[in-house]
């Protein structure tokens, strides 16, 4: 249809428009994506087979949903992109402020309007993108905000009485008619003002007290929550949750290639900084690994959930911390660095929830823990397993010349380094350049060469070959046996790790 010539109500009934609801117009525009095999919902990672054929269904049934998961699972990006499937612009009576549909029309503005003048009456079109709203279930929402109420100052402008429908201010879900309407997390509403919601759910229409207005309301409506709220802030109540035609369930990424596909495309990395740094897979692999690593760990609490953000930022502050280092050393470029993964420990502290709250010294130690798990995990997958190496009678063990020349020796990696300084510290090591050219399937350069050596040190050090210590300004690398007899080091292992968080625990309870 030719929007741009249809002005008037006369011009809109010879093009020969018919109205159709807000689900059938959904509905009619899924069913011609779907046919012609198009993607639904673009940017929407891991649930192919799980949540978008559960809200297919429920779009195609007509259905009002509600997206039910812990935070960080798309429940709102998911919301925002069903505006794709309304119509790019319908028409609406000029200067209503519920988008009358000029042939089906509710507001006593446009019912005027047209009696008033016909065939005549001015017709505007409304874009998709301005049919949709979002509202946040914020503690102070009132019905008045959502529903409605009377409006004294309208009433004296207009020299109307309070008993005309004409002083009816209209609330937020009255200008969504012929939209979608969107309440982030549910349960913060309060219970009073949840059933507000009962009549426009079932009947279609609104009550606002003190008149007799009954308007059958054209609305989408999708619901997020958290089940962690329901605990800790509130609940849905239950007639309104029996009134929630379709309850769908969102999850974390499966698969960690899932979860990399997510940090790819969310990651806010700038041009300059991709010109400065250079990065590779395995900080994508390790970064995802904190996450899947902090979903299983005993010290995060499991019911508030670990979101992608934190993988998110975590990848920014990597990007970040190396982008820093060749400014201060003034250098054209850079490669990316395990020490910088290790420097994003402020990206992970504040995005999971510990078992034991308000210990600010605990959550550091905890963040640091998952990154050597992360490391330790990721290590075995390119490096032989050191337990079974050290078993082999046939092959020399690879590790045995960089855990010997360590008994004697130590070195300090600092995270401002110069690539130079940093190169040159990496290639003092006997035996390490050996082990990652017999174990990385990658053509090394000089400057991914030492990216790989010191994550075989990190690793190692994760698997109590040799020790590291954790330094102000970096990480300090040396024999086991010596660490034995001074402060126990981040990751690595794992008994001195839980030893350390343990303390702090007494520390703090003291």
């Amino acid at each position: 249809m030719n929007h741009d010539h249809i002005r008037t109500l006369g011009a809109l009934k010879q093009s020969g428009y018919q109205p159709r609801s807000v689900k059938q117009e959904l509905r009619d525009n899924l069913i011609t994506k779907l046919r012609s095999k198009e993607d639904v919902f673009p940017g929407i990672f891991g649930y192919e087979e799980t949540v978008i054929p559960e809200l297919q269904r429920a779009i195609l049934a007509g259905h009002h949903i509600n997206l039910l998961g812990l935070r960080g699972q798309a429940k709102t990006r998911i919301a925002r992109l069903l505006v794709g499937l309304l119509d790019e612009y319908v028409p609406i009576v000029a200067g209503s402020e519920l988008n009358d549909d000029p042939l089906q029309p509710l507001s006593v503005f446009a019912k005027n309007l047209i009696e008033e003048k016909g065939d005549d009456t001015p017709i505007s079109w409304l874009h998709r993108d301005d049919r949709y709203t979002e509202k946040l279930a914020t503690p102070d929402v009132s019905v008045a905000d959502l529903i409605g109420d009377a409006d004294p100052i309208k009433a004296a402008t207009l020299k109307l009485p309070y008993s005309d429908e004409r002083v009816i201010h209209f609330g937020l879900i009255p200008r969504a008619h012929r939209g979608i309407f969107v309440i982030n997390e549910l349960p913060d509403l309060q219970a009073r003002i949840q059933v507000s919601l009962f009549n426009i759910l079932q009947e279609g229409d609104i009550q606002i007290r003190g008149f007799k207005v009954r308007l059958p309301l054209d609305i989408q409506f999708v619901f997020t929550a958290n089940p962690e709220d329901y605990t800790n802030r509130g609940s849905i109540v239950t007639p309104l949750k029996d009134r929630i035609d379709a309850q769908i369930i969102t999850h974390y990424p499966k698969s960690l290639e899932i979860g990399k596909r997510i940090t790819k495309q969310e990651a806010r990395i700038r041009e300059e900084q991709r010109g400065l740094v250079t990065t590779n897979e395995v900080v994508y692999d390790l970064v995802e690994q904190i996450a899947i690593e902090a979903r299983s760990s005993e010290y995060v609490d499991a019911k508030s959930g670990v979101s992608a953000r934190l993988t998110i930022s975590a990848y920014e502050q990597v990007i970040a911390g190396a982008e820093r280092r060749a400014l201060i050393n003034g250098e054209a470029k850079t490669y990316v660095r395990v020490g910088d993964f290790i420097g994003a420990v402020p990206a992970v502290t504040g995005k999971v929830e510990l078992v034991y709250e308000g210990e600010q010294e605990g959550a550091g130690i905890v963040a640091e823990k998952l990154m050597g798990k992360a490391i330790r995990t990721q290590f075995l997958q390119y490096f032989p397993d050191p337990e079974k190496a050290k078993k082999q009678k046939d092959k020399p063990n690879p590790y045995k010349p960089v855990q010997d020349w360590f008994g004697a020796h130590t070195i300090d990696l600092l995270h401002d380094a110069s690539d130079e300084d940093y190169q040159k510290v990496l290639g003092v090591v006997p035996g390490l350049r050996e082990l990652v050219q017999q174990s990385v399937p990658t053509e090394l350069t000089q400057e991914n060469a030492a990216f790989w050596m010191e994550f075989a040190l990190h690793g190692m050090a994760e698997m109590s070959l040799i020790s590291r210590n954790r330094l102000t300004a970096g990480a300090q690398f040396k024999d086991l046996l010596s660490s034995m007899f001074t402060m126990p080091n981040f990751g690595g292992d794992d008994d001195d790790d839980d030893e350390d968080y343990q303390s702090s625990k007494k520390r703090k309870r003291k």
